[in-house]
């Protein structure tokens, strides 16, 4: 049977998601554990998409498959009780034959946070990019990011170490909120899939908007360009979370 679990990973101590020789990530735990659980029967996971090296997941999406008659509502407790702390089953559910994780998808959304504190507190340094010296124009990066809305080729807004060859995407939405409690931006995108480090390159580009180093209306050229070279820095991993993935089915 094929079944679909949604799990969260504290991305801090792995080399990303996709297994790596010689390198802990989060893909090769899962496989470790479903293996031990399987008597030694190898289990391929697959992952919506991968994440770079320190990059958080709160809603990860994965497909496996298994021959074990355990029941559906200790899956997740199983799964738990093995795994490290940094690794977290939420759900788990079986699914269609056919249902595949990284293909059936039909939309993701990531979260950046910044950290406007003056002070970046030890316990949140993996987990925010602090950006102190620096109080954002929040209007201007909210400006800036409507000229990305839509259907686009982004490649200048795509690593250029990548194999893709189709550089079209939909961008549903961008948002960006200010959470005073913690003193933190948090930048919310949604689309229907994303390029290799696009999330990043936004994110660093409307940085840049909103502290006066590039101007709101730098944006429409920058997108026509299809230049990685004229958008912004790639912003840090650590401020990145994949938060939900979309699917019909």
């Amino acid at each position: 049977m094929r079944l679909r679990a949604i799990i969260s990973y504290d991305g801090s101590g792995f080399s990303g998601y996709q297994v790596q020789p010689g390198k802990r990530t989060v893909q090769l735990e899962l496989e470790r554990v479903l293996q031990a659980m399987h008597k030694g029967t190898i289990v391929k996971v697959v992952a919506s998409g991968r994440t770079d090296a320190g990059v958080h997941a709160t809603g990860q999406v994965i497909h496996f498959d298994s021959s074990l008659t355990l029941p559906m509502d200790r899956w997740k407790i199983a799964l738990n009780v093995q795994l490290p702390g940094d690794i977290r089953i939420l759900s788990v559910e079986q699914v269609q034959e056919d249902f595949h994780a990284r293909y059936d998808t039909t939309g993701k959304t990531y979260r950046y946070i910044w950290s406007l504190n003056e002070v970046h507190s030890p316990f949140e340094r993996n987990y925010s990019v602090h950006v102190e010296r620096y109080k954002p124009n929040i209007e201007w990066m909210q400006k800036a990011s409507g000229y990305l809305l839509g259907t686009h080729d982004y490649s200048s807004f795509c690593a250029a170490n990548t194999s893709v060859k189709d550089f079209v995407r939909t961008v549903y939405t961008i948002r960006f909120e200010v959470k005073e409690e913690t003193n933190q931006l948090h930048m919310i995108i949604s689309g229907n899939g994303f390029l290799y480090n696009m999330v990043r390159i936004i994110a660093g580009t409307l940085w840049e908007v909103g502290i006066g180093k590039k101007s709101v209306d730098d944006l429409p050229a920058i997108l026509q360009s299809c230049n990685r070279n004229n958008a912004g820095k790639t912003a840090p991993a650590h401020g990145l979370y994949l938060e939900k993935v979309k699917y019909l089915r």
